[in-house]
């Protein structure tokens, strides 16, 4: 058991710990303004980002990719479980689906701005369009694969309604809809920093850019090292909801292993 953790540890962190090493000495004796070396960045990094910019940049992000990203997530598991679970209206609006899938968010900013301003609104509104789709196709098609065998036991012993929706229709589709809602996170995270680009106030990405406008490149950097931190974390997070959300299957997939 302690080898096997330590195995795991070690392949978690053996190639992030050896690129922030090669950056390191690959960096130590650079000169070139845009590009500081990595101790300048881990030495601005404190006075940057741990004397009140977590509370005035890094929180307001993180709830406007929280509440777009909920949002998504309700919506296409909604609209992918009803347009899976009909024939007619899955051909219907397939053409549809897929033109729209096709229309990068990062282009919807100026449209969403002149529609609903430049408040949060519209940086919300920008995560969840980008972040609805992996989860809303991923649905449907969950719900699609899901087992005749089992529809029809439902229907002999007449489960219908929310009982059937809950038991039979979102558990097959659930491995579908996780697949779907990780892509999802991590599109948002990139949405998240491209709504904050132009007309914010606040914000991570605001912030990477006043500093590249005032030329203070080791702050710019240090944000990004701040970005890709978030992105660690909430993978890992993701993880353990996964893990305790698909328990049964990740179970059912051990035991068709069988012992090692």
């Amino acid at each position: 058991m302690v080898g096997a953790t330590l195995r795991r540890t070690v392949l978690f962190l053996g190639l992030p710990v050896t690129l922030v090493l090669i950056w390191w000495f690959a960096s130590a004796g650079s000169t070139d303004f845009t590009s500081p070396p990595l101790k300048t960045i881990v030495d601005v990094f404190p006075e940057t980002w741990l004397q009140g910019r977590i509370g005035r940049d890094v929180v307001p992000s993180l709830t406007r990719l929280a509440v777009g990203y909920s949002v998504a997530l309700v919506a296409g598991v909604a609209l992918g479980v009803v347009i899976g679970s009909n024939k007619v209206l899955r051909g219907v609006l397939e053409p549809v689906l897929e033109f729209l899938r096709a229309i990068p968010p990062a282009v919807l900013v100026p449209v969403l701005i002149l529609i609903v301003g430049i408040g949060d609104e519209m940086k919300i509104l920008v995560i969840v369009s980008g972040c609805v789709w992996p989860i809303l196709l991923n649905t449907v098609e969950g719900v699609r694969g899901s087992d005749e065998v089992l529809g029809d036991t439902c229907r002999s012993y007449r489960i219908g309604g929310p009982l059937r929706l809950r038991t039979f229709v979102l558990r097959s589709a659930s491995p579908q809809i996780m697949t779907g809602a990780r892509q999802a996170l991590s599109i948002g995270l990139i949405l998240m920093v491209i709504s904050e680009l132009k007309a914010a106030s606040d914000g991570i990405g605001y912030t990477i850019t006043q500093f590249r406008q005032g030329f203070q490149y080791a702050e710019m950097w240090s944000g990004v090292i701040v970005l890709g931190i978030l992105g660690v974390v909430l993978a890992l997070l993701f993880r353990l909801v996964e893990r305790r959300v698909l328990n049964w299957y990740f179970g059912i997939r051990a035991a068709e292993r069988g012992p090692r």
